[in-house]
Order: structure tokens, then sequence, then C-alpha cells
């Protein structure tokens, strides 16, 4: 089922999502459902907080579901290396019809739970690297604007507010 994503400045989207603690029929029925939404918006990576759901559980796939064996379902995902830097334009699906350029780490090694409960850890360099930081900032209430600094965030807000009071956000 698609779920509608949230928008930037609405409630729940930048508050800290909950560990996940039971595995089951809902939770499957939840990772479908973002997976549907994801594939359909389409991204390449979709938080339970941008589909209204406070829980730390996260999917990935850079193919956007062209190729198989590049999906990632990642429940309460933890970091457990981050190294280098790379500066590349990123977007969201809750911020749509922006992008910046964002640093984030080149490299970084994950640790999480599949969807059955099993623990998995998870290298990525390059895009998938970012999109792992990205999709783990959604978990703790974070957004790329978040991560800009001064006038280009200032732009970017400034715009978004612009479509609210015209109802078109």
């Amino acid at each position: 089922m698609l779920r509608p994503i949230v928008r930037f400045g609405r409630p729940g989207l930048q508050s800290k999502a909950a560990p996940v603690a039971t595995f089951d029929a809902t939770l499957d029925r939840l990772i479908e459902d973002m997976l549907e939404t994801m594939y359909a918006a389409p991204g390449v990576g979709l938080a339970a907080p941008q589909v209204g759901v406070p829980l730390r559980v996260c999917v990935i796939d850079l193919s956007v579901g062209k190729r198989g064996g590049e999906l990632f379902a990642l429940v309460n995902p933890e970091f457990v290396e981050r190294d280098g830097m790379q500066l590349e334009d990123e977007g969201c699906l809750s911020v749509p019809g922006f992008t910046a350029t964002v640093p984030r780490p080149a490299r970084v090694v994950v640790r999480a739970l599949d969807r059955g409960g099993a623990e998995r850890t998870i290298e990525g360099t390059g895009l998938l690297a970012r999109a792992l930081q990205h999709e783990l900032d959604h978990l703790d209430g974070r957004l790329f604007l978040d991560r800009l600094r001064g006038i280009k965030r200032e732009l970017i807000v400034r715009r978004i507010r612009k479509l609210e009071r015209a109802g078109q956000w």
C-alpha cells in the first residue's frame, strides 16, 4: 500500500524514532509499504518517520528496484564506523524539488537487524554511504537541510514557507 510521504515542516518528521521491539507481520507490512512508496516516488531510500511511523526502520535500494540484490531493509540500524568525506548534491522525498550539496562520510559501516531480527553488518562507500547516513539521520529526526548552513539553508526554507502560504506544500 502506498503511504503518504510526510513533508518538511510537518509534525513527527524531526523527532527521534523509537527502536523496534517486535518482529511480526505488522513490521513486514510496514517494510513492504515503505518499499512500494519509495519505488513509486521514486527514490533510493525511505525511513519510517517519512511515512508517519516513528520507528527505527529504513529501506534503501540504489537501483530503485531495477536490479536484484541491492535492497536493504534495516531495523534499529546504528553506525559502527564513519570516515572520510564526500560532497555531493542530495535531495529528499520529504523535501521534494530541492537539492543541496551536503557533506557526508565517504565510507560507513552500519550494524542493523533484518526484517526477521537477524543481525547484519553493511559497509558502504560512495552513494551507499550517503544513503545510509541520510536515512539514519531521518531516524534521529534530522533532514539534509539540518546539515546545511547559512544562506543556502535559509533560501530553501524560505521558499518552502512561501509554498506553504500559497497552499502548494
